[in-house]
């Protein structure tokens, strides 16, 4: 059973004050009472009620300023008052209500007046509240399943481009590997068949030492003697080229490597140098500013049981981002002046505290406080039309926490450039190894 609706009564003087109450606890409603308006603001800090009746007229403080106190103050606005008067002009009731009071009562009382107004308050009270628990749980529900469609948006959108990204960039390392297998493998037999043919050229010579004047002219013309020098520094690079292609089809193999239902043991400097690679084609120097910079500081990490292609896409939406930044710090600035002041990405890595710690920073024109509560924000972006989704960042953060128990974070000062901070959790086995090599290095 539910306890008695609490009502306090505000008046100065007894007579009202007695009857008031007889009235109202005859009715089943609990009672308290106030002489003035300053115990009344303390007595409803200490107990608030579920309806005030207050008296207008009163030494003191009087009821509208009581009334103005309590609806100024969070805790006690949505109790409903009653003003109690003997004024009946249109100004005082006016006044009273732009207050914030629910209704009036006129002196001398009315008993089945005042109960019956004291009811409907408290009725229209109870139902308020019950429609703002409603309208807090919907919201809540709302809130709740928007925060899942977006998770989910999230979800369909990175695995879709991990997919197209994916097939892509491991079909081209399957293209690539077919003539590059081909020519690496004849390159061994090529030099071995020059290699006779120069000691062939060589016997001749020796047999033959008085060409005849058509043949000395064709060994000079084609400078016999420079090509037996340069055509085994040619095969060298040509070599060099290759194994050049191969550690590039290694790498986009590496990016685009396919993750199973589970993490598996991975070497996270192999996936950001694999990343590095792929946005090569971005750092390189162009008409309108020099190459941009990056310095990498790798740590001793062991290997990060992790979904090893959704961890580089992070680093691919980071490293993206960083190089956006730049290239909008670029603007207005010559190429002499970027010069003097290049374009850097600085990418550290370090083991602290059982976490695999990756730091990606670029000295690009950096983030509004405004903006950098947002950037993680699902479809949240600062760029162009056509030059941002929006998703980037949301998927990065997405990637790192939900599927990696990891943390992602921003630091980053207006004009100063960005810092993004990925921290993922090392199992224990795979710290204690490599602390163990440390000791042992160490000794």
């Amino acid at each position: 059973m539910s306890s008695p609706e609490l009502i306090l009564v505000v008046d100065d003087t007894p007579a009202n004050l007695e009857v008031v109450c007889e009235t109202l606890s005859d009715a089943g409603y609990e009672v308290a009472t106030a002489i003035n308006g300053d115990r009344a603001l303390k007595r409803v800090q200490a107990y608030p009620p579920d309806l005030i009746l207050l008296d207008v007229q009163m030494p003191g403080i009087d009821g509208f300023e009581t009334c103005k106190r309590l609806k100024a103050d969070p805790k006690t606005a949505s109790i409903p008052i009653i003003f109690m008067t003997a004024l009946s002009d249109a100004d005082s009731k006016v006044k009273g209500f732009v207050l914030g009071a629910v209704d009036y009562i006129t002196k001398p009382f009315q008993e089945q007046e005042v109960l019956a107004r004291v009811k409907t308050h408290l009725q229209l009270r109870q139902l308020t509240k019950n429609l703002e628990q409603r309208v807090a749980e919907q919201t809540a529900d709302l809130e709740a399943a928007l925060t899942q469609l977006q998770q989910s948006q999230l979800h369909l959108v990175h695995t879709e481009k991990m997919s197209a990204l994916g097939n892509l960039v491991a079909g081209v390392a399957h293209e690539i590997n077919n003539p590059l297998c081909f020519i690496a493998g004849n390159l061994k037999p090529a030099q071995d068949y020059i290699k006779d043919l120069f000691q062939l050229i060589e016997l001749y010579q020796k047999e033959l030492p008085y060409p005849s004047a058509s043949l000395q002219e064709f060994v000079e013309e084609i400078d016999l003697e420079y090509l037996q020098e340069d055509l085994p520094k040619l095969i060298d690079s040509m070599q060099e080229g290759v194994e050049r292609i191969h550690t590039i089809s290694t790498s986009l193999r590496n990016f685009s490597r396919s993750d199973c239902d589970r993490p598996i043991p991975y070497n996270i400097h192999d996936g950001i140098d694999s990343t590095l690679l792929i946005l090569k084609h971005r750092l390189k120097a162009n008409e309108s500013r020099p190459e941009i910079q990056v310095i990498t500081e790798y740590g001793d990490l062991p290997q990060v049981e992790c979904f090893a292609g959704q961890l580089n896409q992070v680093f691919m939406n980071v490293l993206a981002n960083a190089i956006d930044a730049l290239e909008e710090s670029n603007k207005g600035r010559s190429f002499a002046q970027i010069k003097a002041n290049p374009n850097q990405i600085t990418v550290k890595t370090q083991l602290s505290e059982s976490q695999a710690v990756i730091r990606i920073e670029d000295n690009g024109i950096g983030i509004t406080d405004a903006v950098k509560p947002k950037i993680f924000e699902h479809l949240f972006t600062t760029k162009g039309v056509g030059y941002g989704t929006g998703l980037g960042l949301a998927i990065a953060r997405q990637i790192v926490v939900q599927k990696h128990s990891g943390t992602l974070e921003v630091n980053s000062t207006l004009g100063q450039g960005t810092e993004f901070v990925i921290s993922i959790p090392v199992k224990d086995l795979a710290v204690k190894d490599i602390q163990a090599t440390i000791c042992v290095d160490a000794a």
